[in-house]
């Protein structure tokens, strides 16, 4: 198969599809298994928790930031697959001095996360399953891209972490599937990609609508609360998925969240 430049700029080569597979972030760990590959898959992450059926059983390895490197080493994988910004670059440098393969990913809009369906079906040899997969998704985020752009974007705010609250700024995942979806991040010009900011600078802010994920923090119930002096018309507790997870997933967020957000949504 021919090399390609993964992520971090290095070739990566493989003379055969690969039979064991090691997993270190929960959404590749659900496009591996999407493409066909759940019985390659012989090592994931503590968090690697979908599709259950097809995890339930599976080697791990410890977390994305604190994987048993030796562990994943005895398993003697012919692909490991890792994301710039989830996992550790000192990691993957070490477990290719070792001889292993090492692909790494970073979609940052959406349209870079199906991309990344297609170059992960070519490099494992499973090209018509991506090709099945992208079929769907592409007509569906163009669809969904060109219906939300016909109306006023709804002002969201996308709180990730709570003491101090962080948020995302535009040079990530989660404010292109907001903008895709109709939405626009009320902090998408602040510098940084996690900017830091007070309850007072989200008033200012004036989001419609305020979404409370369940990951990376597990915003609960309890929280909504925190939110009532932002005059936001709106604050929902979401499935983070939605929001954050690239791959397969993003079809379930070009379907729900422009309702959600109260702009044009997909069917």
């Amino acid at each position: 198969m021919a090399a390609r430049i993964d992520a971090s700029g290095a070739a990566l080569a493989l003379t055969r599809p690969p039979r064991r597979i090691v997993s270190l972030l929960p959404s590749t760990t659900e496009t591996v298994c999407a493409l066909g590959l759940a019985d390659a898959l012989v090592g994931i992450t503590s968090y690697c928790v979908e599709p259950r059926a097809a995890v339930r059983g599976k080697l791990r390895v410890g977390g994305t930031k604190d994987p048993d490197l030796d562990r994943i080493r005895a398993l003697a994988p012919d692909l490991v697959v890792a994301n710039v910004e989830e996992n550790v670059r000192e990691h993957v440098e070490r477990l290719r001095a070792w001889g292993i393969p090492v692909w790494v990913t970073y979609p940052r809009t959406v349209a870079e996360g199906l991309r990344m369906v297609r170059e992960l079906g070519e490099l494992t040899g499973t090209e018509a399953r991506a090709d099945d997969l992208l079929a769907e998704l592409e007509p569906l985020l163009a669809r969904v891209r060109a219906e939300c752009a016909r109306r006023p974007p709804v002002a969201v705010f996308y709180p990730i972490w709570r003491e101090p609250y962080m948020t995302i700024g535009a040079d990530t995942y989660i404010h292109d599937v907001l903008a895709v979806c109709g939405g626009r991040n009320v902090f998408g010009a602040r510098p940084g990609r996690y900017p830091t900011v007070t309850l007072e600078e989200v008033a200012a802010a004036r989001p419609e609508v305020v979404l409370l994920p369940d990951e990376p923090f597990r915003f609960r119930r309890a929280h909504v609360r925190d939110f009532a002096g932002v005059g936001a018309r709106r604050i929902e507790l979401v499935d983070g998925k939605r929001f954050s997870w690239y791959g397969p997933r993003v079809g379930e967020a070009l379907r729900t969240v422009p309702a959600l957000l109260g702009a044009a949504g997909g069917r």
